[in-house]
């Protein structure tokens, strides 16, 4: 169940290298470029536009980094594409977009935005892009069903799960607490089968992800690192750490 070794080989880009200091914002072609020449593993998030369409981008409402506001669900492809955003003139990219830009020279680490409401689109149309790209990618989601159509609809590219010690705060307060049950100490993994898991930093150690790591054999990764503190945390307790506000 470990995840190939490319993935915990180098540090991964959160949202890409982005700096909004100059003009080089998250999830955008200039964040991904600047990993790419880093030479840093990329991550970035998808959400499903309104016509089924893979979009980069982590926000499920409009409006921290663009101009318009509303759900970006309620909008096609088209729309989103054409979406001004703030402190750049980039424009939000496709998954199709991404693979032609990164065209394999770095690995790719999807997060896959759910609404947790059993919608595969996502994840349906993101294996519709990735039949075609030879380069390597990983698919990752909060949302255990997410994860498990990973594991049916796209099983050759390695999957893995993001989590956290507790799911208490306001974020989560959306879902039920059934959900949130299902979510904590990785107790979805039978079913799910993640090759790696990526885990809260300042929530490590915790034993759920030491299970994973050392019984069963998934890689560790770490988000979001952005302190010395954290990175130090890394070397003790995971194989790799999702970084932002540096250059490792």
């Amino acid at each position: 169940m470990r995840a190939p070794d490319w993935l915990t080989a180098r540090p991964v880009a959160h949202r890409g290298l982005h700096e909004i200091s100059r003009g080089i914002v998250e999830n955008m072609p200039g964040a991904v470029q600047a990993a790419i020449a880093g030479n840093f593993s990329v991550e970035v998030d998808i959400q499903l536009s309104a016509d089924g369409e893979a979009m980069v981008h982590h926000d499920h409402a409009l409006g921290r980094l663009t101009e318009a506001t509303g759900e970006l669900v309620e909008r096609t492809a088209a729309e989103l594409k054409a979406l001004r955003f703030k402190d750049t003139t980039e424009r939000m990219m496709s998954l199709s977009d991404l693979c032609t830009i990164v065209a394999g020279r770095v690995p790719l680490v999807i997060e896959l935005k759910s609404h947790f409401d059993g919608d595969r689109k996502l994840v349906k149309r993101m294996a519709e892009v990735l039949s075609t790209y030879s380069g390597p990618a990983v698919g990752m989601s909060f949302d255990p069903d997410q994860v498990l159509a990973l594991r049916e609809l796209l099983p050759s590219r390695p999957r893995g799960i993001v989590a956290q010690r507790s799911y208490e705060d306001e974020y989560w307060a959306k879902l039920t607490p059934v959900q949130r049950q299902n979510m904590l100490y990785l107790r979805h993994g039978f079913q799910t089968q993640p090759h790696f898991v990526a885990f809260k930093v300042d929530h490590l150690p915790a034993p759920a992800p030491w299970i994973a790591r050392n019984l069963f054999g998934c890689a560790l990764l770490a988000w979001t690192v952005r302190t010395p503190e954290q990175r130090t945390r890394v070397g003790q307790y995971a194989d790799q750490m999702i970084f932002e506000g540096f250059v490792p």
